[in-house]
């Protein structure tokens, strides 16, 4: 049974079309996986589901029934569930409260808060999803990311008194999880649709999608270009559909040799998670971190660009060695920092593209010492942009306008305007798709062929060991190994993770 069938939706914002006759159709007891590079349109026509951005044009019909979403309040009405991976949740009330926040709490005698009957009712909901491990009066605080996701989706799948859910949105919800928490997830989502439920899945990862998914639907500038039966699928033919061109290449190939010359040298490096850390990156040179979250590889790039605050050991940029106690001196020594979480510590949303990318190098763009020189600012942002590959409308867009792969691309392009000789990169590509990831890889191969170094923290494992030259694998805040990627394979690097090669 058709649950969901969209056809004909049209929007534009500001004269761009982000919509373009976009057609999508969901099964009841489905996974269907909508895919697209960021700009493809997936956010919008998730947005006009949710009831927050008004068509154009276009007709949507639950059930083969016509239906206008104009609020969310109407979405909710019509079974619709959304599921993000930025969390809205109230962290020091209880896994019970935040499941049935909104409505009335049981009471007793109608007066006092019934708080075993709203621990009881939350049991049994997350026991309907096969979740067993959380406890209801548990703070939210103190939950895992992935416990907090399942938190959100017993939150929708409880929702007594409502229309029951009947469709839920899941927009890249593994972003931020481990791989048992997406395991546990997966677990639930697979119950869910075994339970007659139709399931959006928005990810890129492609590995995830063509375990979990039944059917997907492409779009491309705002169109659907393919809907697909997952079984037998090609990831290759589901790229090029993205991306609009044939890919020849996963990961783009190394431009020039290594140098002898060591950019960046790390001796005894100790901080309250990091014990006695060493290790060294030549120019030309992308050295891999790899390990489980919480390992201690992203905390070693936040400790050498100062990000955290002092440290003990020592840090040599060129054979020198430099103290650093904050990015802004990262910055000014040839440091590039990129951090993890781009929208909180990497940009400013409400800024233009220009300012955002001038803004650590400030003091090279002022007239005479004082006034900042616009014009200079923008010529460097255009000619920074296509470097990048930048997609944008101009240098005065606003950051927060973009996709999340041209908001990474805009981090990009404030790191090089430094003209930095070692680059830090913290999981440089999550949540960014497949196209945008290739245009950073090629990037990070013309850097390296200028020779600058680069140090690469990622949890993608083929991006680790197609993209790097060496990897250090950390454990317990520990330098673990340090293996060279010629020959190395996936499953051995991830054992030497876990600890078990």
């Amino acid at each position: 049974m058709t649950l969901l069938s969209i056809r004909g939706l049209d929007k534009s914002f500001a004269g761009a079309r982000a919509l373009a006759g976009a057609a999508l159709e969901v099964r009841a007891g489905e996974v269907h996986a909508l895919m697209g590079e960021n700009g493809a349109g997936k956010s919008t026509l998730i947005k006009v589901l949710a009831g927050v951005v008004k068509p154009d044009a276009g007709v949507i019909e639950m059930a083969g029934i016509p239906v206008a979403i104009a609020t969310p309040a109407d979405a909710l009405n019509l079974g619709l569930r959304f599921i993000h991976q930025e969390l809205s949740v109230v962290p020091h009330l209880s896994v019970a409260e935040n499941i049935f926040l909104g409505r009335d709490y049981p009471r007793r005698w109608g007066l006092m808060i019934d708080w075993d009957g709203l621990n009881n009712a939350a049991a049994e909901v997350l026991s309907g999803l096969g979740v067993d491990h959380i406890r209801p009066g548990r703070k939210m605080a103190r939950l895992t990311v992935g416990d907090q996701m399942l938190v959100k989706i017993a939150a929708a799948f409880g929702d007594a008194g409502r229309t029951a859910a009947r469709l839920y949105v899941m927009d890249e919800p593994t972003a931020a999880l481990s791989a048992e928490e997406s395991r546990r997830l997966f677990a639930v989502i697979r119950r869910l649709r075994a339970e007659g439920a139709g399931i959006i899945y928005v990810s890129h990862r492609l590995d995830e999608v063509m375990e979990l998914a039944d059917r997907l639907t492409v779009l491309r500038d705002g169109a659907t270009v393919a809907t697909r039966e997952v079984a037998g699928l090609d990831k290759r033919e589901v790229i090029e559909l993205m991306i609009g061109r044939s890919l020849a290449e996963g990961y783009p190939p190394r431009l020039a040799a290594i140098a002898e010359d060591v950019a960046l040298k790390v001796e005894h490096l100790s901080t309250g998670m990091l014990d006695d850390v060493s290790f060294e990156v030549r120019k030309g040179e992308i050295l891999g971190f790899a390990g489980l979250e919480g390992a201690g590889q992203s905390e070693a790039i936040r400790a050498i660009a100062g990000a955290d605050g002092g440290h003990d050991g020592t840090v040599s940029l060129a054979g020198k060695p430099v103290k650093i106690h904050e990015p802004v001196s990262a910055w000014a020594k040839g440091l590039a920092f990129l951090p993890r979480e781009r929208q909180q510590e990497g940009l400013v949303a409400s800024a233009s593209i220009a300012g955002n990318v001038s803004l650590p190098h400030l003091d090279d763009l002022l007239r005479f010492g004082l006034v900042l020189d616009r014009r200079a600012e923008a010529e460097q942002a255009v000619e920074l942009g296509r470097k990048v590959k930048l997609k944008a409308s101009g240098p005065r867009q606003k950051v927060r306008e973009l996709s999340g792969g041209n908001q990474q691309k805009v981090v990009f392009a404030r790191a090089i305007a430094g003209d930095p000789q070692v680059l830090l990169l913290d999981e440089p590509t999550r949540g960014v798709d497949v196209g945008a990831r290739y245009d950073i890889h090629t990037l990070l191969r013309q850097l390296t062929a200028e020779g600058k170094a680069v140090v690469l923290a990622s949890s993608d494992l083929p991006e680790l060991v197609y993209m790097a030259d060496r990897i250090v694998v950390f454990r317990g805040g520990k330098v673990a190994a340090t293996v060279a990627t010629a020959g190395l394979d996936q499953a051995t690097l991830a054992a030497l993770c876990f600890g078990s090669a």
